[in-house]
């Protein structure tokens, strides 16, 4: 049996855990399986490749997407730009276990963001600056598209700003605006980023990294505003299957 996998701290719902499930029954590739590695600390990391299974590839997600980097023993050097690690390949080598890390949102954001785009959408507006905002940041430089964060943190670093300084002026140059924090996230769908989205226009799009609920109270304020709008779970299924060509390459 081929295993593959998602390590994670507390998993819960995966979709990549159903993605891959779903495929490996639809190409009937009954010798494959998905599973949740739910590790309390990424000390434990090594010991998954102790239970006996064929690890053929993982995914990585959050809070260990940095963490896992020292435990490999190549890393691509987009994901290594970066600084996160959301895929890893096996390789077996002369009997030995190499692990190579990968980055697979970046591929996933590009592809899912860029249709939405045209001449007009120069600047971004990115809402948050955790680790979800970095494959983002790559991606908008890589587009040559400038770009500011909204932080909640008590230091700012260069092309940070506060929330409170997003006005009506900023978002005429900033068309493109980005959520990439948990708010609004399942079950806490009445919350949204406070930004004044009177000022939104049907010049804007509004992406959100989230997908559960379909669609964000933030995605509904800018849909009523005209904005054209999209959530993550096309990046998910995108970045899900560049990780199965990694893997399988």
């Amino acid at each position: 049996m081929k295993t593959f996998g998602l390590i994670g701290h507390r998993l819960g719902y995966s979709f990549s855990r159903n993605f891959f499930t779903e495929k490996f029954a639809k190409e009937n590739l009954s010798e494959h399986e998905y599973l949740n590695f739910e590790l309390d600390t990424i000390d434990e990391f090594p010991g998954i490749f102790e239970q006996g299974k064929e690890i053929c590839g993982l995914n990585c997600t959050i809070p260990y997407k940095q963490q896992i980097m020292q435990f490999l023993d190549e890393i691509d050097a987009e994901a290594a730009e970066i600084g996160a690690v959301n895929t890893v390949k096996i390789i077996n080598q002369n009997g030995k276990r190499i692990l190579k890390g990968f980055n697979t949102d970046i591929y996933g954001f590009e592809n899912s963001l860029r249709p939405m785009l045209g001449e007009k959408h120069q600047k971004a507006l990115i809402l948050g600056t955790g680790g979800a905002s970095k494959a983002i940041k790559y991606i908008l430089n890589k587009l040559q598209i400038e770009f500011v964060s909204a932080s909640i943190e008590d230091q700012l670093y260069e092309k940070e700003i506060r929330y409170n300084q997003i006005d009506e002026k900023l978002l005429k140059e900033y068309l493109i605006v980005i959520h990439a924090t948990p708010i609004g996230t399942f079950p806490n769908v009445d919350n949204c980023p406070d930004i004044p989205y009177e000022s939104i226009t049907y010049d804007h799009v509004f992406f959100d990294l989230v997908y559960n609920p379909e669609e964000t109270l933030f995605l509904k304020k800018g849909k009523a505003q005209g904005a054209k709008t999209k959530n993550g779970l096309e990046m998910l299924h995108l970045q899900a299957l560049r990780a199965w060509e990694i893997w399988n390459a």
